[in-house]
């Protein structure tokens, strides 16, 4: 399989992204490209990836929304390589373009252009998943962090050095004027008029009291001190200079020789690899559409650890967030599943037989527009609705924990398997633990681990669970303990769909012409997760 270039392109013919993976002109590719529109349909397909052959080339896309993801090969590759290509790269396209529109593409081209080098390499696919090629494009070298810090030391150190010397400049120049040091102590052996009459004009003490705090004329034996008190500058022994980022490298190459100490006395220094867990809790980006409706559903659950279910909870909510004043006169078209089990509630405001008939959310007084705000406001409710259900195989994470004693050892074996219908991000699963000494001894893993030392917990980390890893398994050692000192397992996780798969379909404005843009944002939240 050779894969000749990847592209981002609109339904109207527009290339939002274009990467060439192998050694050709550029007319050649842009010819590829013009090509393509023309030889696909405008109307819907229906499916969900196809491909178009030419005499020398193989046109290999799949729809995404409004925008079209197109691999261009050659006609002697795989076809179901090809298509396992495709799939890659569009699990890859949502991670970093949100809306996946035209803006959003255009703004995140140098990530996507990195992550499809990451996929394919001098037109061949690597082996790698989704959780792969973000880690990839994420990583930072330590060394090019401690060439900046050292760097920056010595430019730091050099800004130290300029002051020093322009202070010199400046004491050189007040001794001058005021002439050598012998005249200076002369000055001082006489009387306090003559002093006062010769330096009424200096400024020698700032609240006003003289020559300063000292008794008789308050004259040191250094000149020195009150050239620089007569310039209205501090001494330069009084202001220690900033050591800047010279002093933090010291610090931390200190730091690395303690640590290497203790390693080398048997101590077992653990790393903080754990990833930002609670960035599915983090606040989203800030709307930029003139209009951004977000679905919103949290997740409780509660497992039985031998098997069963004891709760399983859904809320949503629907909000409605506008930016603009002008485009509050509208109604909201919406299309939700077809699963029986959810139960919708709109807000007192919304006229409920237009949303029961149409799907139509719309307020009651069709004169009264939708109240407008900040792109950081939380947004309007427009809709909510729950799901309550016993079957267990609505559960999108199930978790089995077998502890068992063998010896003077503990031997506990961790597995999840995932559903289908979700893929999951950010997954942590928190295994309590009983108070040790050291850190368990974690022997197999499919993912990452950190030990809690201070609440003493375990958490085993995946950064994605999708069809490709829908189970894993983790097996660590501790000593001889109870198997509830292990439970309740904790979880937590964020999913770009829902339960309840509803859609914005379209905004209705009530004053006629145009609909204004909008943008979706769907997730689902884990909010109290636990096996029991």
């Amino acid at each position: 399989m050779v894969v000749l270039a990847a592209s981002i392109t609109s339904k109207s013919g527009k290339v939002l992204l274009s990467r060439q993976f192998v050694d050709m002109s550029r007319i050649r590719i842009e010819g590829l490209l013009a090509a393509f529109p023309k030889l696909v349909g405008t109307g819907p397909t229906g499916k969900q990836h196809t491909y178009v052959e030419t005499e020398n080339v193989r046109y290999v896309y799949q729809p995404i929304e409004a925008l079209y993801l197109l691999l261009v090969t050659n006609k002697q590759s795989n076809i179901l390589e090809d298509l396992d290509t495709l799939r890659l790269l569009s699990k890859i396209v949502p991670e970093y373009c949100a809306s996946l529109d035209e803006e959003d593409i255009e703004s995140e081209a140098f990530e996507l252009i990195f992550a499809f080098d990451e996929v394919i390499s001098l037109g061949h696919k690597e082996n790698v998943t989704v959780t792969q090629v973000k880690q990839y494009c994420e990583m930072e070298s330590q060394e090019e962090k401690l060439h900046k810090m050292v760097m920056q030391s010595k430019i730091n150190e050099t800004k130290d050095v300029m002051k020093r010397k322009a202070s010199e400049i400046d004491k050189s120049k007040v001794e001058k004027s005021r002439g050598d040091r012998g005249g200076l102590k002369a000055l001082q052996s006489m009387g306090s008029g003559i002093l006062e009459s010769s330096f009424k004009d200096m400024s020698i003490s700032n609240n006003g009291s003289g020559f300063g705090n000292n008794s008789g004329f308050g004259l040191g034996n250094d000149p020195d001190s009150l050239s620089i008190k007569t310039k209205g500058r501090t001494p330069s022994s009084a202001v220690a200079p900033s050591k800047g980022l010279g002093m933090q490298l010291g610090k931390t190459q200190r730091t690395n020789q303690f640590l290497e100490s203790l390693i080398a006395e048997g101590e077992v220094i653990l790393e903080d690899t754990h990833p930002k867990a609670a960035s599915s809790k983090l606040a989203a980006p800030l709307p930029t559409d003139p209009i951004t409706l977000t679905v919103e559903e949290k997740l409780n659950v509660k497992l039985k650890r031998d098997g069963g279910l004891s709760n399983f909870d859904v809320q949503g909510t629907l909000s409605l967030q506008i930016l603009n004043q002008g485009d509050g006169s509208i109604q909201v078209q919406i299309e939700s599943g077809s699963n029986p089990g959810i139960l919708y509630k709109t807000h007192p405001n919304i006229n409920k037989d237009l949303f029961s008939n149409e799907n139509i959310l719309g307020l009651k007084d069709p004169n009264r527009p939708f109240p407008t705000g900040q792109a950081s406001d939380a947004g309007v409710g427009l809709l909510k609705w729950r799901m309550q259900s016993v079957d267990e195989s609505m559960v999108p994470l199930t978790i089995n924990c077998w502890p068992s004693v063998s010896g003077n050892e503990t031997y506990v074996s961790i597995e999840y398997e995932a559903s289908s219908t979700f893929d999951l991000r950010n997954v942590v699963i928190s295994v309590p633990l009983p108070a040790l000494r050291e850190a368990p001894n974690v022997r197999q893993i499919d993912g990452e681990w950190r030990y809690d030392s201070r609440n003493s917990v375990l958490e085993w980390s995946i950064l994605l669970i999708d069809n490709s890893n829908h189970s894993g398994s983790m097996e660590f050692v501790v000593p001889p303990a109870d198997s509830s000192a292990f439970f309740p397992i904790s979880v937590q996780f964020s999913a770009g769909s829902t339960f309840s798969d509803l859609k914005v379909v379209n905004i209705l404005p009530l004053g006629g012409g145009s609909p204004p843009k909008f943008t979706q944002r769907t997730h689902l939240i884990a909010e109290s997760y636990q096996v029991v």
